[in-house]
């Protein structure tokens, strides 16, 4: 376990935690509901399962020395990075006891996975060890030298998938922050000729990616959102508070 220079162990449980296959997923994915959550006085983290090892550009090393300065910009409370290998992620044994593990310590309240379909094996592999983590982290038998923990609720981010969100969040005033956050990564959005056939300018990543909030952000009548699945049915106890016009 790698971690970057903000808490090394949380004194206190985390209410929400992110946990991601890459370096810079969680940036474009829900960083702006973790900024929001933030400034709501609720401690944040993030979990990087891989450094990013198998990436065109930059180092390991590199990434995770990035992935610390978005972490200041997100306002986390903590992040740390597991080191497992990159594109070669497997939802195995020892992968599952590892992240379990990390839950029982970290003990979050609300973890948020990668959606469970996707183009990268690792992303949807993350989804699965996520879940699976979760629950094993509540077995009281799992390991003895820790207590218990499940969280409450997993959401999904759904940012690049083509499905119906459950909910989206509005990130209109901590869009830009997310923004730096993101670009924050110099070594995969900065000026590079390596991978340059491969890897847009900064000025289209902010283009596409306001955009897509641009277009979730439209879905609940405000400038920026963020969406979200969840598998449970929601509850509501008073209609009269929900939000979003219908004409």
């Amino acid at each position: 376990m790698i971690h970057n220079a903000l808490e090394q162990t949380p004194e206190k449980p985390l209410d929400l935690l992110a946990i991601a296959a890459h370096p810079d997923d969680v940036e474009q994915t829900c960083g702006g509901t973790m900024l929001k959550a933030a400034a709501m006085g609720y401690r944040t983290g993030v979990l990087d399962l891989t450094a990013g090892d198998m990436g065109t550009r930059g180092s390991p090393e590199l990434r995770i020395e990035e992935s610390g300065r978005a972490a200041r910009l997100l306002r986390l409370a903590w992040r740390g990075n597991l080191r497992l290998p990159d594109a070669r992620l497997e939802n195995s044994l020892p992968a599952r006891m590892t992240l379990a593990a990390e839950i029982r310590r970290l003990r979050p309240r609300v973890v948020i996975l990668p959606y469970w379909q996707g183009r990268h094996p690792d992303h949807y592999r993350t989804a699965e060890l996520g879940y699976e983590a979760c629950f094993l982290g509540g077995l009281r038998k799992l390991e003895s030298s820790t207590e218990p923990h499940r969280p409450f609720k997993i959401l999904y981010a759904s940012v690049y998938a083509n499905v119906t969100p459950s909910f989206v969040v509005d990130i209109s005033a901590e869009f830009e922050r997310r923004m730096d956050a993101l670009l924050a990564y110099e070594s995969q959005y900065g000026e590079s000729a390596e991978g340059g056939e491969l890897f847009p300018k900064q000025a289209e990543i902010r283009e596409r990616l306001a955009a897509v909030a641009r277009f979730y952000g439209n879905l609940i009548g405000v400038r920026y959102g963020e969406p979200f699945v969840v598998k449970e049915t929601m509850l509501v106890d008073d209609v009269m508070q929900l939000g979003v016009r219908s004409f």
